[in-house]
């Protein structure tokens, strides 16, 4: 055996085991049974090419979202209902033409004496000492009590008065009945004067996150949001959750305020907890063939392919196939089988689909790479082996 051919042998050894023998990261993948030539999977997947017809077919879904958004929703126009009263809230009582309620001893006409219903002590009517109690100056008395958990307040010579569930007119009405037996033509009038009772949660990206009361006026979906100050920049208005007991509630809010969508504007009810994601959820991977590979963010929920291929800096003219733009998008019914769209970029109407093609949130646009390119990129990592390999085939004896 020659110099030339132990040299050739060694070189061609050497550029076998280039892996381990190469400076620079790599892994040893001698402890893993791992077959690199087996397929990784033999499903077959339909790719659409993208043409007016497939345009037509999104336009045509998007609609019929919209019209199921409402039974998605549930309810989300009830009738206005008045405010019932509940544990917690602060009612005031005001009994009007009976002035001597809110005098220092409060006290009732000797003859209206009467027993307390709570105490079983015998009494005169006094309201001396209750604390909360005024007039206005108008003829009228006012009592401030606190709602107790199981929906009582107390009212002089009256005692526990059961005010829970009911509408303020309703429980003015009931204790003008039950006071009639002291007050000759009693008028009462019972206001909220701090609502506590019904609450809703508000969380995720919005200026101020908290709690906000339900008052006698209904709280909306969007309401609520700008009661908090408004959304971040950030905010994903199109996916706002609206959790209520074991369900939640996905709402467009941006279909709102731009198109006047209320069926997507949810009525709120004590208990609710309203979340407003940032975006996230509402990227758009923009990789391949392409000058600046991406991960774009939906602008109000909307992004057209023609913006994600602009804001990634458009396709790399010296090695895209132009042919090969695909969106490879999960379906909701298995996130395992991709649906795939194509668009071919040397057809005429091509740039006009593009930006009529709608994006959804996590949608990958992958832009395929011309069959010359490939060629030459495995030449690019071949030659220079060859050519060390022959240089040294070529050293004399």
């Amino acid at each position: 055996m020659t110099i030339k051919t132990t040299l050739f042998s060694l070189g061609l050894v050497a550029a076998l085991s280039g892996c381990s023998l190469a400076p620079g990261p790599h892994l040893d993948a001698s402890r893993m049974q791992d077959n690199l030539n087996e397929p990784t999977g033999h499903t077959r997947y339909k790719v659409h090419l993208i043409t007016p017809a497939v345009i037509l077919a999104q336009a045509k879904a998007a609609a019929a979202d919209t019209q199921a958004a409402p039974k998605a929703a549930g309810e989300s126009h009830p009738g206005l209902q008045e405010y019932r009263i509940g544990p917690m809230d602060i009612v005031g009582v005001t009994i009007w033409g009976h002035p001597e309620l809110s005098a220092s001893d409060g006290a009732l006409p000797p003859q209206q004496a009467t027993t307390n219903a709570a105490t079983g002590d015998q009494t005169n009517g006094s309201v001396s000492g209750l604390s909360g109690s005024g007039g206005n100056g108008n003829g009228a008395g006012m009592v401030r009590e606190r709602v107790a958990a199981d929906g009582t307040i107390f009212f002089p010579t009256l005692g526990r008065v059961a005010v829970g569930g009911k509408t303020p007119a309703d429980a003015a009405r009931l204790l003008a009945s039950m006071l009639s037996d002291h007050l000759k033509n009693p008028q009462v009038d019972v206001s909220i004067l701090q609502y506590r009772s019904q609450r809703v949660e508000i969380t995720g990206d919005i200026k101020r996150p908290g709690t906000l009361p339900i008052t006698d006026s209904p709280l909306s979906l969007v309401d609520a949001i700008a009661r908090t100050g408004g959304a971040l920049p950030d905010a994903d208005l199109q996916r706002v959750r609206v959790t209520r007991g074991n369900k939640v509630f996905v709402l467009d809010v941006n279909a709102v305020m731009r198109h006047g969508d209320a069926s997507q504007n949810m009525m709120l009810r004590s208990g609710d907890i309203v979340d407003v994601p940032n975006h996230n959820d509402s990227r758009v991977f923009v990789i391949g063939e392409i000058n600046k590979p991406s991960v774009l963010f939906m602008n109000n929920g909307h992004m057209a392919l023609a913006d994600a291929l602009a804001s990634a800096g458009s396709i790399n003219p010296t090695s895209a196939q132009p042919r090969q733009v695909l969106v490879i998008r999960r379906t909701p019914k298995d996130p395992t089988q991709p649906e795939i769209f194509r668009l071919d970029m040397t057809q005429v109407d091509a740039l006009l689909l593009s930006t009529e093609f709608s994006l959804k949130p996590l949608d990958v646009v992958y832009v395929g790479t011309a069959p010359l390119v490939s060629l030459n990129r495995l030449l690019n990592q071949v030659l220079p082996s060859v050519e060390s390999l022959y240089l040294i085939s070529t050293v004399r004896p």
